[in-house]
């Protein structure tokens, strides 16, 4: 959102969401959105997500998130 320099009304139209969704977004509050309906704000704000999954390489795997 501050890349593009959208405010939170502006942001919301984009993703398809409300603003105070928005608002609880940029404050770490993530428990109203889904990872599904989270993956759908990012590419409608111009981000590609990508998930891989391979064997590991000890008995547990291991989650890893980047942001680029």
């Amino acid at each position: 959102m501050q890349s593009l320099g959208l405010t939170q009304q502006e942001a919301a139209k984009r993703m398809g969401i409300t603003q105070p969704k928005v608002s609880d977004m940029m404050r770490g509050d993530f428990t109203n959105l889904s990872e599904r309906k989270l993956m759908d704000c990012l590419t409608r704000l111009g981000y590609d997500i990508e998930i891989k999954v391979r064997p590991a390489k000890s008995e547990i795997g291991h989650l890893m998130l980047a942001a680029v």
